[in-house]
């Protein structure tokens, strides 16, 4: 019996997205490669300006890149006729920072609007509408008009009205950077619960790292159009290897740190967060250390951190040092001033 082929369910694959100005071009992306697996929560994060916007915008053609393949399930969206386009757009439903709702129409009318299009009948698009208004917590605000609602509200419609079509996957471009914190997390919290009650892929594209994580198990990071990392957060974290890597997690501030002397730049999971390492460094290898800099943060609940050393001067004791860090399962690097 021959086995089915399985393919990811988005794959990108050297995406390329060159806009005209006056005077020249702008290389918005530049050979972007990706995987979205069924069921991730995927984020998509960079500073402004590094293509975020145009990517997610490409995933469902909405913006057509110049070069390259974006690929559902093996099948090239790109080279779609117009009809498995709208089949496909259909399955990719999109919320955006501006909520972008009706004015005029009430919360049920908002919700209800994709399933009026498709020609659902009144009675199953109502007995439909009350569903999504009861997952996103709005039953009560079915009547009530967009202008009548908090920011974090109106993001709550704009997610049921996206849930209408079932789609498969939720695009969300910034869809939390309008909101203050409180609200952000109640969003994220929703966005999480959908993912895992319904199964539904979420790509998210932000520019804040608190937002990655909150939920996210996968990350990529654009900088200047260009794809620098891309894996689970945790190993993203601890082994950034890209400054807007490094700027984004926090390992360095906004402008790269630059120590007075020479140091030693530790990160270290939740496994050894609490353990008194450098006690047991000083003890162990007999080598005195001054510590410069140390801070513990949160990282999908678990304890993450990272600590800036003084680097001896003896070569060979620089080695024991970072030998003994790595065998205890830390990242570390040479700092250089």
């Amino acid at each position: 019996m021959l086995s089915q082929e399985t393919h990811p369910l988005i794959e990108v694959r050297d995406l390329r997205k060159v806009y005209s100005v006056p005077g020249g071009e702008v290389i918005a992306l530049d050979g972007i490669n990706l995987t979205i697996e069924k069921g991730q929560i995927f984020g998509i994060i960079g500073m402004s300006g590094a293509g975020k916007s145009t990517l997610i915008r490409c995933l469902n053609k909405l913006d057509t890149p110049t070069e390259g393949q974006v690929l559902i399930e093996g099948k090239n969206i790109l080279a779609m006729g117009k009809k498995d386009l709208l089949a496909t757009r259909r399955r990719m439903a999109m919320i955006f920072q501006q909520f972008n709702l009706l004015m005029q129409k009430t919360v049920a009318r908002n919700v209800r609007y994709p399933l009026e299009i498709a020609g659902v009948p009144a009675k199953q698009a109502n007995e439909r509408v009350m569903e999504l208004l009861k997952i996103v917590g709005l039953e009560e605000k079915a009547n009530a008009y967009p202008a009548q609602l908090s920011g974090g509200q109106k993001q709550r419609v704009a997610i049921a009205r996206a849930l209408a079509s079932d789609p498969e996957v939720l695009l969300c471009d910034e869809a939390t950077s309008a909101l203050d914190p409180m609200t952000t997390q109640s969003i994220l919290a929703l966005l999480q619960k959908i993912n895992q009650e319904l199964g539904i892929t979420v790509v998210l594209i932000t520019h804040e790292m608190a937002v990655i994580r909150q939920i996210c198990s996968k990350v990529a990071i654009l900088d200047g159009g260009r794809l620098v990392e891309e894996g689970s957060v945790d190993d993203v974290f601890m082994h950034t290897k890209s400054a807007a890597g490094r700027r984004l997690f926090g390992i360095l501030p906004e402008q790269e740190e630059i120590p007075a002397q020479p140091a030693i730049r530790i990160v270290f999971d939740s496994t050894s967060a609490d353990q008194p390492i450098i006690s047991k460094l000083v003890k162990e290898i007999d080598i005195e250390v001054n510590i410069l800099s140390a801070d513990v943060r949160q990282l999908n609940g678990k304890s993450y951190g990272q600590m800036m050393i003084a680097r001896p001067e003896n070569p060979v004791e620089v080695k024991r040092v970072m030998d003994y860090l790595r065998d205890a399962g830390m990242t570390v690097e040479e700092v250089h001033s």
